[in-house]
């Protein structure tokens, strides 16, 4: 027996509570929040470990100009691949199929294809950081180099969650709690992307190519793929939402002036750029479709149109 659905005005009510409830528990969390650091115990705590990341004197200091382009690259690629991700969810018919010249069983839906084609570019962008990363030893500003960051992170937490915004500067160092969520999403979620998106694709190996495949398989099971893919992108988008709502909540003319401007002063110069970086963002946002895609498509193999699009 199916329930029938709710009358539209009943929804919107429904609506309206589950919002204002969220908005009060929101509320309360902050206000608690600051109770319990008005405690002794607890602003002692925030006294020892204010929240900012221990890092080693005088390195990973400033942004320079690679940091700041493969942070948007990052940023744009992301995109394309959470759009060509959730058009793939809720693709019943494929709208153009793609198929390789060399390997002709190898088929696919044409949005696949592209969702594929930018995880390439997004996992060359990101080799691209991390190599430059270690290189010139701003691998400190991510990568924890003392217990003391988990003190300091949840310090920075308690911080964040009471609206007493952490003061530190993102041009000589991240707080314990930045550090720590960059090194996840650079070190695990990304590198879990990879794999589980590998073993999802057309080009991961198949039973029939032998033993060794079966073997594969066997240990790196398809459900296994397809039970974290999506929640790690779902992950994603999470940190970029408050990622991007703290940037500009915490002083957004000198963080965007640091990632954008590459320098450590409030000016207006890197808002200016963030605003193309968003303009670039939302033209590849409109520009993956089809009759876009399908061209590119063709330069690496054949592609079909249905209904002649």
């Amino acid at each position: 027996m199916t329930r029938a659905p709710l009358p539209a005005p009943l929804r919107a009510i429904y609506g309206i509570l589950g919002a204002a409830t969220l908005a009060l528990c929101a509320f309360s969390l902050v206000f608690f929040t600051r109770w319990t650091m008005s405690l002794e115990p607890v602003a002692a705590f925030l006294a020892a470990y204010p929240g900012a990341a221990p890092m080693p004197e005088g390195r990973g200091i400033g942004i320079p100009a690679w940091l700041s382009w493969t942070h948007f690259l990052n940023g744009f690629f992301l995109l394309l691949i959470v759009r060509s991700g959730i058009r793939i969810r809720g693709e019943k018919t494929p709208s153009g199929l793609w198929t390789s010249r060399r390997v002709k069983k190898r088929r696919m839906s044409l949005t696949i294809w592209f969702h594929i084609a930018v995880d390439a570019l997004w996992m060359l962008n990101g080799l691209v950081f991390v190599v430059l990363l270690f290189a010139t030893g701003h691998w400190v500003r991510i990568v924890p180099t003392s217990w003391e960051v988990f003190p300091n992170a949840l310090s920075a937490l308690i911080q964040y969650v009471s609206l007493d915004w952490p003061t530190h500067s993102g041009w000589t160092g991240y707080n314990g709690l930045q550090q720590l969520m960059y090194f996840a999403i650079v070190f695990v979620a990304s590198p879990l992307a990879v794999l589980t998106g590998a073993r999802l694709s057309a080009f991961w190996p198949r039973d029939d190519r032998g033993p060794w495949a079966k073997r594969i398989n066997a240990a790196y099971p398809l459900d296994v793929a397809k039970a974290l893919h999506f929640p790690t992108m779902l992950f994603f988008v999470g940190f970029v939402i408050v990622h991007v709502g703290l940037v500009l909540a915490t002083g957004a003319l000198r963080n965007l002036n640091a990632m954008y401007g590459g320098q450590d002063a409030v000016n207006w110069t890197g808002f200016w750029i963030f605003v193309v970086s968003l303009l670039a963002m939302a033209g590849g946002w409109i520009a993956a479709r089809d009759r876009v895609i399908a061209p590119l498509a063709k330069l690496f193999g054949d592609v079909r149109l249905r209904g002649g699009r």
